[in-house]
């Protein structure tokens, strides 16, 4: 008897999925654990499996359509079954809203045209208008982009500025030469003449309003850190720490690696000995590494850091597992081997979820200092800025030196501030003396 593949969740955080390429076709035979189709998650692009034995006698979508998980995908069952009973019974997706429904939403509608929005503004232009509206998108857009500089405050006859919608003419430019000033149908027209290129330019140097319609990383991104803001109570603790001592480690751990396999060098950076460090400091401080639990706090006993990854329409977080029992070697190679599995798109679920601690570092992009948005169920997230120059004090005198800037965002039905306060103390103590960590984990 004929089966219904359905649309399968294949990440936790799932609710929809796009069909990317399909590995079967119709008429080819598949059993339990093949893989028939790649799908585009909210996370990365899995393989979807079969879970019936047969032929697959109907695919129900195309590459690139988008179903809501449980939705039906394809129909396996016997070579030759009649499965139009089953075809019958399966809910149709209703047709997509037009493109140019979403395009400007907020502007008024004629027959499926867009109005322009002189006709709100100026009643006495509405013929023209109207004619003006019924040109193409391209057109349309530079007459709302003009309107909003002004247009219908401007001395001018309705069909001059019906006349500069339609070529893309900032009327401010135009000198009018009737009453008053008032600018006239000759008066663009002879700026349109006598400037055209300068008119052409206008519009191409304006760049057009572009709707881009959210992927499903997108919309998880918006959706759980929405929540996220919302729902926990954040509040921020920020520390300096001196990071000459970190960079000398490093060189250190550089040259040893260039001896050891000249293969690696260059490979371990900053951000790999602080996510040693900072799995060190959760490791003694348990509290910190923790989740809220409704009418209880889960204190975990392992130490899973994730690393937030910049993607092109979003970001991941690979977690490095048990990352207080591993070297910073061993975190190098995982950090980096995860970070190019994210950004091609191939993580696996158990790979980039159930992380206790998130690092996010934006030190590569200059920036100092930011904050950053608890990624729950987990109550804490560090923020990492660039290593800056600047003035400290070593021995009571003021030097140049090299610093570092540090942000904890906190969930407060979790961290105290003291708890978090004493947590930072010491990541800055291990970040400024790296030879302790050995010593902790």
């Amino acid at each position: 008897m004929a089966k219904i593949q359905e649309m399968t969740q294949l990440s936790p955080t799932m609710e929809e999925g796009t069909i990317v390429k399909w590995l079967k076709q119709e008429g080819d035979s598949v059993s339990p654990g093949d893989i028939i189709a790649e799908v585009e998650t909210d996370k990365a692009v899995m393989e979807m499996e079969a879970f019936e034995t047969g032929v697959i006698l109907k695919i129900l979508h195309k590459e690139g359509a988008k179903l809501k998980v449980g939705e039906a995908l394809a129909v396996i069952g016997k070579p030759g079954e009649d499965v139009t009973s089953l075809l019958a019974g399966i809910p149709q997706k209703s047709a997509p809203v037009p493109q140019t429904s979403t395009k400007e939403p907020t502007t008024p509608m004629e027959n499926g045209n867009p109005l322009p929005m002189q006709t709100k503004l100026e009643p006495v232009a509405q013929s023209p208008a109207k004619e003006v509206g019924s040109q193409n998108q391209t057109n349309t857009k530079p007459q709302v982009q003009t309107q909003n500089k002004g247009l219908a405050r401007i001395l001018a006859s309705p069909l001059a500025k019906s006349i500069a919608i339609e070529h893309g003419i900032d009327l401010h430019t135009v000198i009018g030469t009737g009453p008053e000033g008032r600018i006239t149908k000759n008066d663009v027209l002879d700026t349109l003449n006598k400037g055209s290129h300068s008119s052409s330019a206008q519009v191409t140097s304006s760049r057009l309003d572009e709707v881009v319609t959210l992927n499903g990383m997108r919309k998880t991104i918006a959706k759980r850190l929405t929540e996220s803001k919302q729902n926990l109570p954040h509040f921020y603790l920020n520390v300096d720490v001196n990071a000459k001592a970190m960079e000398s480690f490093r060189a250190d751990l550089l040259e040893f690696q260039k001896n050891l396999d000249p293969e690696t060098q260059g490979k371990v950076s900053l951000n790999d000995i602080i996510v040693k460090a900072t799995a060190a400091a959760l490791r003694l401080h348990p509290k910190v590494n923790a989740s809220f639990q409704g009418d209880s706090i889960l204190q975990f006993g392992r130490v899973d850091v994730g690393i937030a990854v910049s993607l092109d329409g979003g970001l991941l977080t690979p977690v490095i597992r048990n990352a207080d029992g591993k070297s910073i070697f061993e975190i190098s190679k995982e950090v980096k081997e995860l970070a190019k599995k994210a950004r091609e798109r191939k993580l696996k679920p158990e790979e980039f979820s159930n992380g206790t601690f998130t690092i996010s570092n934006l030190g590569m992009y200059g920036i100092s200092r930011f904050t950053a948005i608890i990624n729950e169920p987990e109550s804490a997230i560090l923020a990492v800025g660039s290593v800056e120059e600047k003035p400290v004090v070593e021995n009571g005198a003021v030097v140049a030196g090299r610093v570092l800037s540090l942000t904890l965002s906190c969930d407060h039905r979790v961290i105290d501030g003291a708890v978090g306060a004493e947590f930072l103390k010491t990541l800055k103590t291990l970040l400024e003396k790296p030879s302790l960590i050995a010593g902790v984990v």
